[in-house]
């Protein structure tokens, strides 16, 4: 019986112990992960092939960026590594003329147009028009405008650098 009751000791210790509460040993602030998680884990059911109007990509529409109008802009060299080939466009005259002289050059880079400045699904869809088989997404371009410090579009964004006009 002694034997059993020393046996018995350790194992309510550890009984005891795996109870204990955590001890906080540094609280460093910031924001809860929280959100990133439940995007992460939602079961919703797929979206339907055809989005009802107002809904995918029309819903985003119009897409403005303040910070950006159609202009000139000066080349200048950047090293964005792996980035590939994404220009910038708007709905407009100076937009709609670029993307028509450059379109062969951009598609043969692969290149990824994001429109910064369209009102309607219409509008984007008479861009896509101009440049088959490429993508056109409608995006703010409001944080890369800031981080690139671009005031003017359209440009063409490389690795490299950006420049309005497209390498043959």
């Amino acid at each position: 019986m002694k034997n059993v009751r020393f046996l018995a000791v350790p194992f309510i210790l550890l009984s005891l112990s795996s109870h204990a509460e955590l001890n906080v040993l540094a609280d460093l602030g910031g924001q809860s992960t929280q959100a990133i998680f439940d995007a992460v884990n939602r079961q919703d059911s797929p979206a339907p092939v055809s989005a009802p109007p107002g809904q995918g990509e029309a819903a985003m529409l119009p897409v403005t960026t303040p910070e950006m109008s159609p202009g000139a802009v000066s080349p200048r060299d950047l090293q964005l590594p792996g980035i590939g080939a994404l220009f910038i466009i708007g709905d407009d005259d100076v937009s709609r003329t670029w993307l028509r002289h450059n379109a062969q050059r951009l598609s043969a880079r692969g290149a990824v147009g994001l429109v910064v400045n369209v009102d309607s699904q219409d509008a984007l869809d008479g861009l896509r028009s101009m440049a088959p088989g490429m993508t056109l997404a409608p995006a703010s371009g409001s944080d890369l405008a800031r981080r690139l410090q671009l005031t003017h579009y359209p440009v063409l964004i490389t690795d490299g650098g950006l420049t309005q006009e497209p390498a043959p």
